[in-house]
């Protein structure tokens, strides 16, 4: 592993083309030395953005060189023109490190509706191209690229030992707001100088990302941009890893989802509480995250936290509207560890002490225990305030 912790193999930058009014870094480069295995989850949103069609089209592949990314604008709802421009600002990658055709990826985000002004983004990717590293500095500019709303970079770096080789991984995803399964308004990049095998890599980010990024929810709405990209390219492995390896591999790569989708709520325009939502007792996970999701999308649940207000029933009656069968009467609610309901009716409890340990903490933690089966979820949320309104009413104007 390089000191500054970027998988072997890869470099990458970040720059102000012209995209963002606020001259803050717009546009980014993650390139592999050789081509790479690149798999890939995207938004279930019918409305798709034309990075996300053009991704979608290239994964699952053997021969990815890299990802360019831009935000600021979305590229999406664009027609004919958008599919044009993703398709150019890849071919300039690929000129730019001498690559095949077809051998790059592309993300965009931000605004949707809007052209992008391809000229800026022609003069930036020449111009980063030649400006990328391995350092923290580079990994920073990346990372800064992504942002929108953002109010800081999000990154996971990990590194692991495998029975053939020391491996190393690294995340950086975008989100902040608009977030809704399936998937959350976000992007996110994967690299790792492990070797693996293209299909067993698809499964295994697909099953990550369904116990992470779709498993935060800011108010439900599903954007039309979402990415997850894993690129692999071997530079640490003589050979593929071994078979028991992918276990390992698995744990690492969830947990840095898990990292980065959490750190999604966090950044949650003008939230207060960020809050975890641990669902047990379900027949299937699918049950678990469906009421785990309809209770972190209650605007009255939301608020409530947001007054720091213990109102158990808001959370009990968005469980009971998820359409997800289950006892009433065998139903347990913890909330911040204060047993608030039980057996189909409310516990005798502190309604101060509960309001202060919701009002003095930044995260609440809502626990629920169903008598279903043995199956569990962990979902995030925030708090819904009056300055997430008016961020989000202000954002195109």
């Amino acid at each position: 592993m390089s000191k500054q912790g970027v998988p072997q193999g890869f470099r990458l930058g970040g720059c102000f083309c012209g995209i963002k009014e606020s001259k803050k870094n717009d546009l980014a480069l993650i390139v592999s030395d050789t081509p790479a295995v690149a798999v890939g989850t995207y938004t279930e949103n019918l409305i798709k953005a034309a990075p996300v069609l053009l991704d979608q089209a290239r994964t699952p592949s053997r021969s990815i060189r890299g990802v360019v990314l831009n935000s600021g604008n979305a590229n999406a709802c664009t027609g004919t023109q958008g599919d044009q421009d993703a398709a150019t600002m890849c071919r300039l990658a690929e000129e730019a490190f001498g690559a095949k055709p077809e051998s790059f990826l592309v993300l965009s985000t931000g605004i949707i509706g809007e052209f992008l002004p391809m000229p800026v983004i022609e003069q930036g990717i020449q111009a980063l191209s030649s400006q990328l590293g391995e350092s923290e500095e580079h990994l920073q500019q990346a990372a800064q690229a992504m942002m929108t709303t953002d109010t800081f970079p999000k990154i996971d770096q990990r590194s692991f030992a495998l029975s053939n080789a020391a491996v190393n991984l690294m995340g950086l995803c975008k989100g902040a707001a608009m977030i809704g399964p399936k998937m959350a308004t976000m992007l996110a990049v994967f690299v790792t100088d492990a070797a693996l095998d293209q299909a067993e890599a698809h499964a295994m980010l697909k099953r990550c990302v369904d116990r992470s990024f779709n498993c935060v929810s800011v108010e439900g709405h599903m954007s039309t941009n979402d990415t997850v990209l894993l690129l692999a390219n071997g530079k640490a492995c003589p050979e593929p890893i071994a078979p028991l390896d992918y276990e390992l591999f698995e744990e690492q790569l969830l947990a840095g989802c898990q990292r980065l989708a959490k750190s999604i709520a966090e950044d949650g325009e003008g939230t207060t509480h960020v809050v975890t939502i641990e669902v047990a007792g379900l027949k299937s996970e699918e049950d678990a995250q469906q009421i785990a999701k309809t209770i972190a999308n209650s605007a009255l649940v939301k608020t409530a936290i947001h007054g720091a207000d213990p109102n158990w029933g808001r959370i009990i009656s968005a469980a009971g509207y998820a359409e997800i069968p289950f006892d009433p009467m065998q139903v347990t609610l913890h909330v911040q560890g204060h047993l608030l309901y039980q057996a189909g009716q409310p516990v005798a409890f502190d309604a101060e002490e509960v309001s202060e340990a919701i009002r003095n903490q930044k995260e609440v933690t809502l626990r629920l225990k169903f008598s279903e089966g043995d199956a569990a979820t962990t979902f995030w949320t925030t708090d819904l305030t009056a300055e997430y309104v008016r961020l989000n009413a202000d954002y195109h104007t």
